[in-house]
């Protein structure tokens, strides 16, 4: 069997169920119980001192 041959028959097999199962990995991650108080966290960022910058203490909490 030619290189190029075992490489798209291995493609098109295990590494698109790998890659499916990855995909589908990420998207449980991201939609996870618990997740949402994290992202509106993270979101909220830019918006916390609208009046002066952030001190280095306020920014290690």
């Amino acid at each position: 069997m030619e290189t190029y041959s075992f490489l798209r028959e291995f493609a098109d097999s295990w590494m698109l169920l790998f890659l499916f199962l990855f995909f589908l990995a990420i998207v449980l991650w991201v939609f996870r119980p618990g997740a949402n108080k994290e992202y509106k966290d993270t979101a909220s960022i830019p918006f916390r001192h609208e009046d002066k910058p952030a001190t280095t203490e306020e920014a290690r909490t």
